[in-house]
């Protein structure tokens, strides 16, 4: 031994730098070294591609179940898993070899594989793979070996079913006869279902299941011991199959034992008329019945039969039978006779007295030369439970009855989603017909909705409708629908345009619009609503450069609390529009005079405290207090005699300041600072 040979680590790293670098190596390493971590190289081998290499590795170390599960899963070898198999059989590997078998489809073998494991835990996929393959007599060896090591009631069934479909009836009733847990009943109805008619008589009589067996026996030919039978089971519904069974061979005796036992029945009412019917004697069957309907034990059968056979044979008086009687009838029986006698209003009658509205409705749509009338549809279509048929109803009155569409759709409303109503008729472009269900399914705010009535309002060019609608509802592609107004031809459509880019907050593009329309009004009232000084003063501008000073002017007003003084001044200023802006400046003076009146009356009251507190406290003062009225607000200069006062400096004119210091038309040099000042004064 060497200190290599002895260091895990060195030949981990030695093996996993080969995996990296040059695989080719890896198994030359594997093979000749010992002392590493197999699991973890094996797992990096695998991560690396090097399948061969990890399987190598599990097959060194004996880890088969992993061996073989590398080349199943990664390599795909199936017959290279199964001659490993062979050479360890272990019960681990054949198991996981079936398993893999059994998902490649490879019934037979995966089957012999689970044997060899003697492996029944599988047992429910083995049963069903097998099962849709019809391999019943390789699934029959597996159940042999999996009722061996588990007890379950599918294994033991399946295994009958399985000698069923492999004729082995020996072997089933060996079984039968033996314990077991197979659920007989189950067992012998798929046997029955499938045609294993000797098969079901075995598994029948096993759990002595007359009623079963008798049909059973039926099917089989053995009319007497059906009989036989049919008199264990004492059961109507058997005696009904023995009997149809006996008249359709041909064997009257039996018929007869089995009749019987039926006519005393009135469910059996059928049968006879049948006879009649074979006969040809129709006129005398309905006057028998019609004078056995006033009868104490007349039955539902009676009535019902009767329609039937009106339906038949006399049309002509089987709505007044039924308007009579279809409390009493059997309505779906009733039902399947009108349609296949073409009864199509007697048909809708019947469905809408028995609840089925769905249908009803498209009996009426299918047939509406015969069956429909508008009063009557309107009642049976807000009861269908079918929401298709709304829409079917739609579809069908936008072909046959169009001028009715707005009244079908206002009883409607709750019921149908509106936006597929408007795609509906939007893909017919037939949206201009349902106008009147717009306006009234506008109070959902549909968006759908709204869309379409705002596209009809803009094609019939009824802005004043336009506008109510934009106002009234929100939910529409307000964006996308100015676009399109922005380009209409008549201006109140633009005008719509703006209002929408203003309820959007695009206050840009709704002041372009409305620059774009002379329509400066909308514009001052965008920029107001925006809030925004930068886009109030650009429209001030706008009407400076154009040279409109009565907009000029109205955008002050309209805008005051937005536009910021200085740069009034100065547009007025330097553009010579004073006059315009006086109004303004009257009110922002005003506006501040009143401000400043306040404000000395806050200080001189304040004052008055002060002096008061000054005349209570003697001459000491506390850290911080005011020394007199003068420095009443510190040196910021708001307050005191330099603020409110005008002592020693001349007094301020009458009526404010003199209207040379705002500069008038032909004036700017007259304000303080020249030509160049900036309005700081102010």
């Amino acid at each position: 031994p060497t200190a290599f040979s002895n260091n895990n680590n060195l030949q981990n790293l030695l093996i996993l730098t080969a995996v990296k670098v040059d695989p080719s190596r890896v198994a030359d390493y594997i093979s000749r070294l010992s002392n590493f971590d197999a699991p973890d190289v094996a797992e990096i081998c695998i991560n690396n591609g090097l399948h061969e290499e990890a399987f190598n590795i599990y097959k060194r170390f004996e880890v088969n179940a992993d061996a073989i599960g590398v080349l199943i899963d990664h390599v795909g070898s199936l017959d290279r898993a199964y001659e490993y198999a062979e050479r360890c059989d272990q019960p681990e590997v054949w198991s996981r070899l079936a398993k893999a078998q059994l998902g490649g489809l490879r019934i037979k073998e995966a089957i012999d594989s689970y044997i060899r494991a003697e492996d029944a835990s599988n047992y429910a996929e083995v049963i069903d793979v097998s099962t849709h393959a019809g391999k019943f007599d390789d699934l029959v060896r597996f159940l042999l070996m999996a009722r061996k090591k588990v007890r379950e009631p599918a294994v033991e069934s399946e295994l009958l079913f399985s000698y069923a479909k492999t004729e082995r009836l020996v072997d089933l009733e060996d079984m039968l006869h033996g314990p077991n847990i197979a659920q007989v009943q189950k067992v012998g109805d798929r046997c029955y279902d499938e045609g294993l008619f000797e098969a079901a008589r075995v598994l029948f009589q096993s759990v002595s299941n007359w009623s079963r067996l008798a049909s059973t026996l039926v099917r089989l030919g053995d009319y007497q011991a059906a009989v036989d039978c049919g008199r264990k089971a004492n059961s109507t519904a058997v005696w009904k199959d023995i009997h149809a069974a006996c008249i359709a061979e041909k064997e009257f005796r039996l018929a007869q034992i089995c009749g019987l036992h039926l006519i005393v029945h009135a469910e059996e009412l059928v049968p006879m008329i049948r006879l009649y019917e074979s006969g040809g004697h129709v006129d005398e069957l309905c006057a028998l019945i019609e004078n056995g309907l006033g009868l104490e034990r007349a039955h539902m059968g009676m009535f019902t039969e009767l329609a039937i056979l009106y339906c038949k044979y006399r049309p002509e008086q089987i709505m007044d039978h039924l308007k009579l009687y279809w409390s009493r009838i059997n309505i779906p029986k009733v039902i399947r006779a009108c349609e296949t006698a073409h009864l199509w209003p007697e048909l809708v009658f019947l469905y809408v007295h028995y609840d089925e509205f769905d249908n009803a409705a498209h009996t009426i749509m299918a047939h509406s030369a015969d069956a429909w009338e508008h009063g009557s549809f309107k009642d049976i279509i807000v009861k269908v439970s079918n929401i298709e048929l709304y829409y079917k109803a739609l579809r069908f009155y936008l072909k046959e009855q169009p001028l009715l569409l707005n009244d079908l759709l206002h009883v409607m409303m709750s019921r149908v989603d509106h936006t597929r109503v408007v795609s509906m008729f939007h893909k017919s472009d037939n949206i201009p017909l349902i106008k009147k269900y717009l306006v009234a399914a506008q109070v959902t705010n549909n968006k759908a909705v709204n869309e379409a009535y705002n596209d009809l309002l803009i094609e019939e060019e009824d802005f004043v409708g336009l506008r109510n609608s934009i106002d009234g509802r929100d939910n529409f592609d307000g964006i996308g629908l100015a676009q399109r107004l922005e380009k209409h031809e008549l201006l109140e459509f633009r005008r719509i345009a703006a209002h929408l880019y203003n309820q959007t907050k695009r206050w840009r593009q709704s002041l372009n619009l409305s620059k774009k329309d002379k329509l400066y009004k909308d514009a001052m009232t965008t920029a107001r609503q925006s809030g925004s000084t930068e886009i109030a003063e650009d429209l001030v501008r706008y009407f400076v450069e154009s040279g409109n000073a009565a907009c000029f002017s109205a955008c002050l007003f309209t805008c005051y609390d937005l536009v910021r003084s200085d740069v009034v001044m100065e547009l007025a200023w330097r553009h010579g529009l004073a006059n315009e802006a006086m109004p303004y400046f009257i009110n922002l003076v005003r506006e501040y005079q009143t401000k400043v009146d306040g404000l000395a009356a806050e200080v001189s009251e304040l004052k008055v405290k002060v002096e008061r507190g000054a005349g209570a406290g003697g001459a000491a003062q506390p850290n911080g207090a005011v020394n007199g009225p003068n420095q009443l607000l510190g040196p910021a200069g708001l307050g005191g005699r330099l603020m409110i006062g005008h002592t020693g400096s001349a007094p301020m004119p009458a009526g404010g300041a003199p209207m040379q210091m705002f500069g008038g038309p032909g004036q700017p040099n007259n304000m303080p600072g020249g030509s160049g000042s900036s309005l700081g004064g102010l």
